[in-house]
């Protein structure tokens, strides 16, 4: 007998499974119903919070009756973590002489160990000291990120979270891939380490953390629980690659955040980054004003102003009965006469233009604010970075790069902007790395003889 059918490949020797694929559909429909938990083994699992989905098909009259409301972050193992921030650390750090450089008067450090049990340890003699904190952690890709199994990682570990192996070559444990996806295990990993951060910074202290999509909301609340929501500073966009991944299946990712944090956002203010030569080139002094360069600006503004609206007269005679059709005046008739007559007011080489405020160069600030978008033709991106530790350290094989590094220019502007040359501000990284850190504060203080101190 024939048949014009065609005929599969390979048979399929199991069923389908029903269960699955009715809670495959049932996340699809209710994606929030579905929740991290820990189950009778003590082991990580996906389940499903009923109460929860009884709400959302409208059966159930009071789901939070017996519960008390509160808004707030928590997670399979958060009790834990706070157990673990009080244990006494057992550890004890040991002097390695023979492979340091002039020993008794550096006052840099690289500690090699669990850097949760360093963090401890440190707590009495840099408690309250710490000018600056970044840290680059391990980004909970789904893949091949390394997390601690019972807190007590050893040098090997510490190195595996900045992607390398063991001496034998061995990957440490990483997420299988049905827990690959899962939060906890990054939120158990960091948040202890994180609360003992925050007992180093100074007053005027602050943290720079590196992070991508995946955890960068999850570290959000975490770091407004443990810093305070009113010392969140800004969310930086750092712009780590500069041509687009083609192979990407949705989109081409071309950035990294940097959440900034400070101890006490009343106490903390970013140094001011220095103009460059085109920058003050913006300034001029066509008309020889004694108090210098100056750059003119719009007084027009679209925000109504219910004093905007009245006319002026140029110098040379000519009458401008009101600013252009939908906007205003930035500042009030009075106000305008007194800029005018202390010379602040510009009309053009020959007073007859609309009038633009004089800004002089002399009364402006010392530098610029810092913006929250920082591109790589200023800070660097990965393939400078990998480029810089390639030419610093030779690896036995590429296997074994790292593969996230951060270029120094990028270090360097988080130190410029947080830190003083000459008030032996300490810098610390708990988890080093690459060292790039270190590299960038020992460049800025030959660059302008600073003084700053790197604890890595």
């Amino acid at each position: 007998m024939s048949s014009d059918l065609a005929q599969p490949e390979k048979l399929e020797l199991h069923s389908l499974e029903i269960s699955k694929a009715n809670r495959a559909r049932l996340k699809q429909l209710f994606p929030h119903v579905f929740v991290e938990t820990v189950d009778g083994q003590g082991k990580l699992v996906e389940s499903i919070d009923f109460e929860k989905l009884k709400a959302e098909l409208g059966t159930f009259t009071d789901l939070f009756e017996g519960r008390r409301e509160h808004y707030g972050m928590d997670w399979p193992g958060k009790k834990e973590c706070m157990k673990i921030i009080q244990q006494p650390s057992i550890g004890t750090l040991k002097p390695s002489r023979e492979e340091s450089v002039n020993f008794d008067t550096t006052e840099n450090l690289f500690i090699e160990g669990d850097n949760l049990e360093v963090l401890k340890l440190l707590q009495k003699s840099y408690y309250g000291k710490v000018k600056m904190i970044y840290i680059d952690p391990p980004y909970n890709t789904g893949k091949e990120f390394i997390y601690p199994d019972k807190f007590s990682e050893s040098l090997e570990t510490y190195l595996a979270y900045a992607g390398l192996l063991d001496d034998e070559g061995r990957k440490f444990a990483t997420n299988t891939p049905n827990e690959g996806r899962f939060h906890t295990k990054w939120l158990n990993m960091m948040y202890p380490r994180l609360y003992l951060a925050r007992n180093l910074l100074r007053e005027d202290g602050v943290i720079f953390i590196s992070i991508d999509d995946n955890e960068v909301q999850n570290l959000r609340l975490i770091m407004n629980e443990i810093f305070g929501e009113e010392n969140f500073i800004a969310t930086i966009i750092w712009q780590k690659v500069f041509s687009p991944k083609n192979t990407a299946r949705h989109f081409s990712v071309d950035h990294d955040y940097i959440l900034t944090y400070a101890r006490n956002a009343d106490t903390w203010v970013p140094n001011l980054l220095p103009r460059t030569e085109k920058m003050k080139g913006r300034y001029s002094n066509p008309d020889n004003d004694p108090r210098g360069p100056w750059a003119s600006s719009d007084l027009c503004a679209r925000n109504y102003y219910s004093e905007g609206t009245y006319s002026v007269t140029c110098p040379s005679g000519r009458i401008i009965s009101k600013p252009p059709t939908g906007t205003y005046w930035r500042i009030s008739k009075k106000n305008f006469i007194k800029l005018d007559q202390d010379g602040r007011i510009y009309w053009g080489p020959k007073g007859n233009n609309m009038p633009r405020l004089k800004r002089f160069l002399s009364e402006v600030k010392k530098g610029i604010v810092p913006q929250t978008l920082w591109r790589y033709k200023e800070v660097g991106h990965t393939q400078e970075a990998k480029k810089e530790l390639l030419s610093l350290v030779e690896f036995k094989s590429s296997d074994i790069v790292f593969n996230t590094p951060k270029p120094t220019k990028l270090m360097e502007k988080m130190i410029q902007l947080a830190t003083n040359s000459n008030t032996n501000d300490i810098v610390l990284d708990f988890f080093a790395g690459s060292g790039t850190i270190g590299e960038a504060v020992l460049k800025m203080n030959n660059t302008n003889y600073g003084n700053r101190k790197s604890e890595v």
